[in-house]
């Protein structure tokens, strides 16, 4: 399909790019995971580590400006690629494609949940330990088989928002630009938008900035969630009754609502960098995570991404659509 623009020229229909692109990105991602060497999140990354390094100050404003340049100026260099190749459909949809396979990260999350499960299952609490790190950032001494099990299915629900859903929600709404800066956003509050002392003001506008950029994303994955896990009225009562007293806006209803849809307890006391924190607990009806649900939480997850690129590819076909339609009513 092709929609007519100025002077009689036609450019592909974004729509379709974007179904074909997404569509083989998320199929690399499930080959391949994440590439081995240079991956460009990790060049940004070094980048935007740079520029604060120039920048910082302890002050928010500071702190903003660091995120519009980096997340505004990579999101930026996109849009004139992704502009410069609009009217050649095979370079748009494989461009679409790199873009996604960079940026999501399902395949990857799976196979860190799996190496701690695997850890576990074999009765080695401390190799377990040991590899936590790699999955998210809570403290791992001290923390018992359980306890681990648990901090692993919190972090698969919340990085199926994070490393798949969000990137696909912005992708469909936004194309390659929106594919790059929702990771640019991600990425930033990963590095910065933390409570450390150094952060507490100059990350702040990048903490608020993914807060917004991930509320579409969370909200998504937790109805797929619900919708994919077979307990769809446990996962939803879960995420209306627990999901507002997390802290996090967007991480609150993605595990509730994996909690709900494995019928675990998630929640209660945890650490992070020497800070205890003690969160609300999701599901309190459930029963406490065990190792086993590890790989229901993995499994969960990639059908919540297969859901997702179904909803977005459909969102943006019927959006370009309806557009088209008002295009055609309008001369």
């Amino acid at each position: 399909m092709r929609a007519e623009y100025p002077a009689g020229r036609e450019v592909p229909a974004q729509g379709s790019v974007f179904a074909y692109g997404a569509a083989a990105g998320l199929l690399a991602d499930r080959l391949f995971g994440d590439p081995r060497r240079g991956h460009p999140v990790a060049g940004f990354g070094r980048a935007a580590g740079a520029v604060e390094r120039l920048l910082w100050h302890d002050h928010r404003g500071w702190g903003a400006l660091h995120a519009a340049l980096c997340a505004g100026g990579t999101a930026g260099v996109a849009a004139l690629v992704a502009r410069g190749l609009r009217r050649r459909t095979a370079a748009s949809v494989v461009l679409t494609a790199a873009v996604t396979w960079t940026v999501v990260g399902g395949t990857s999350l799976g196979r860190e949940a799996r190496a701690v499960g695997g850890a576990l299952a074999a009765g080695d609490v401390e190799a377990a330990r040991e590899r936590l790190p790699h999955l998210c950032g809570r403290d791992p001494q001290g923390l018992d088989e359980r306890q681990i099990a648990r901090a692993v299915v919190e972090s698969v629900a919340e990085n199926t928002s994070d490393a798949v859903v969000g990137a696909l929600v912005w992708g469909a709404f936004g194309g390659v630009p929106g594919l790059v800066a929702f990771r640019a956003v991600n990425t930033l509050d990963a590095m910065v938008g933390h409570r450390s002392p150094r952060h507490l003001r100059f990350g702040w506008a990048s903490a608020r900035l993914d807060d917004v950029a991930g509320w579409p994303g969370a909200r998504l994955t937790a109805a797929l969630a619900a919708v994919g896990g077979g307990a769809p009225a446990r996962a939803l009562r879960a995420v209306r009754r627990d999901a507002g007293r997390h802290p996090s806006p967007n991480a609150g209803p993605v595990e509730a609502a994996f909690a709900g849809a494995l019928g675990v307890r998630l929640g209660g006391t945890l650490a992070y960098g020497g800070r205890v924190e003690h969160r609300p607990v999701l599901n309190g009806g459930g029963r406490p995570v065990e190792v086993a649900d590890i790989e229901r939480a993995v499994r969960l997850s990639r059908r919540v991404g297969a859901l997702a690129l179904g909803v977005c590819v459909a969102g943006r076909l019927l959006a370009d659509n309806l557009l088209l339609s008002l295009r055609r009513t309008g001369r």
